[in-house]
């Protein structure tokens, strides 16, 4: 039998603030929305390295509402506003990612550069899918 998905916004996130779920599960498949640099407060970072810094965070707290880790990220989809920031981003990353991935295996990953985003203060935003 097909398992029916479960649509989930956890409480340590903000809540969506458009009809839509923050993450989705499926038997063993989480899928997580596009997580974007504002914190449960609504705090956004004012530039691409502390967004993407707090896009992470969201991620890790979605996956820790289902009892998961970064760790279990099978992949991820990245997207800036404008390929400026791909350097300064990938800087970041360079700094980040060891810290959140001490073992050095990073989720596959597809980075994209986008017309905008939801609000015009969004720089980066994250989504990914994980196994759990």
């Amino acid at each position: 039998m097909t398992p029916v998905p479960e649509y989930l916004n956890p409480a340590t996130l903000k809540p969506p603030p458009a009809t839509y779920s923050h993450l989705s599960r499926a038997g063993y498949l989480v899928f997580l929305a596009g997580q974007a640099g504002s914190d449960a407060e609504g705090r956004l970072g004012v530039d691409v390295a502390s967004q993407a810094r707090q896009v992470f965070e969201n991620l890790r707290l979605a996956l820790e509402s289902q009892g998961l880790g970064l760790r279990h990220l099978l992949r991820i989809t990245i997207y800036l506003v404008d390929s400026a920031l791909v350097l300064p981003f990938e800087a970041e990353m360079a700094d980040l990612m060891p810290r959140l991935f001490p073992d050095g295996r990073y989720p596959p990953s597809t980075l994209l550069v986008v017309h905008a985003l939801a609000r015009p203060a969004l720089l980066v935003e994250i989504d990914g899918v994980a196994l759990g």
